[in-house]
């Protein structure tokens, strides 16, 4: 079977496009053809090193496809079915072996490349706004990085839940998708300062919750924007990580409370998993949210589509189609250069520690 392989760490040219042997499934496992593999800013970290893995390994923590064979044991699933997945290494492949705990079944009424796409931005935005801090109507809630592929969702979401949504970008293109998705007030932080205009936006009440994957460029100044016992949610540091903070200054500004969750801490079971797929599907197949997909690549183009990634351009989520025709192997990419970085956007920053998706 084809798949992409790292075998030593390093640039997107490492990502080679090869043949390796077809997967058995194991006890507890099943062995998944996969129609689309999620493309997440994680798998840049795996590749580079500073996420260590075990080489040759196939990156890719999140797909979806048929079942097309069982280990010993299986019951929940059966050869045919349509299964989505996410935080389980090895989906860049034409076949992956899953444990069958993590797989949900995708109804008929769903996509398989949207199934694919909202499993792991769409249960981090999901148990952000559901369990991390429960949004409720009447909420005031601030979204950095509105425009990506989690911030679209979570704006969708929490609009959903009947919040005020502040959103902030970093250009007029990323404000108009923003406004689109459902945010109620958009902020261009290139432009203004943005506690400053949370400050003038909520008549110096502040908002009840900060969704944060951006880290160290908005961590400090968010804090002077919570209410009195606000929740600062710091969810991903995609400008590097926060200063140390003395706990003190959450008591400053109003007993507020700070967490650092993640992914895999709230989608430890598969009931954890159902319950949050289950509305996400749900959402989709009623339009209540709609799923952006921003570009899709063939499998053999994993290295354009990490460039992508790298390059923060993404507006919405990233696919690779191992059925779709190849184009040009993985250590044949170029860059493409139409879409320019902006060297002043928080998404320039280098990455030192990845958002949980």
């Amino acid at each position: 079977m084809k798949a992409i392989q790292i075998q030593q760490t390093g640039d997107p040219e490492t990502l080679f496009y090869t043949d390796i042997s077809l997967p058995e499934p194991g006890p507890g496992e099943a062995r998944v053809k996969i129609e689309a593999a999620g493309v997440n800013y994680i798998d840049t970290y795996h590749r580079n090193g500073q996420y260590k893995m075990a080489l040759p390994f196939t990156p890719g923590m999140e797909g979806g496809g048929v079942v097309d064979a069982v280990g010993e044991g299986v019951t929940a699933v059966s050869p045919g079915d349509r299964v989505a997945y996410a935080m389980h290494i090895g989906s860049y492949a034409e076949y992956a072996i899953v444990p069958v705990w993590r797989l949900v079944i995708v109804p008929e009424d769903v996509k398989m490349e949207l199934a694919t796409a909202v499993m792991l931005q769409g249960m981090t935005a999901h148990y952000l706004t559901h369990s991390t801090y429960l949004v409720q109507a009447g909420d005031t809630v601030l979204i950095h990085a509105a425009a990506g592929g989690v911030g679209l969702l979570l704006v969708q979401i929490a609009s959903l839940r009947g919040a005020r949504v502040i959103g902030t970008v970093s250009t007029q293109e990323k404000a108009e998708l923003a406004e689109e998705y459902g945010a109620d007030n958009i902020i261009r932080y290139t432009e203004i300062d943005f506690a400053e205009a949370i400050n003038e936006l909520t008549k110096g009440k502040g908002v009840n919750v900060i969704y944060d994957g951006v880290g160290q460029a908005t961590f400090r100044k968010g804090l002077d924007c919570l209410k009195p016992r606000g929740m600062m949610v710091l969810y991903g540091q995609a400008s590097g990580p926060v200063e140390p903070l003395d706990p003190q200054i959450l008591n400053q500004k109003g007993s507020i409370f700070l967490t650092r969750p993640s992914l895999a801490h709230y989608s430890a079971s598969q009931e954890e998993i159902e319950s949050r797929t289950d509305d996400l599907f749900d959402w989709i197949a009623s339009d209540a949210i709609q799923v952006r997909i921003d570009r899709t690549y063939p499998l053999s183009e994993a290295a354009e589509a990490h460039r992508y990634i790298e390059g923060r351009r993404t507006k919405g989520k990233l696919l690779l189609l191992p059925q779709q025709p190849n184009k040009l192997s993985a250590r044949e990419e170029t860059i493409n250069t139409e879409d320019p970085i902006d060297e002043q956007s928080w998404e320039s920053f280098p990455a030192s520690d990845p958002p949980p998706y």
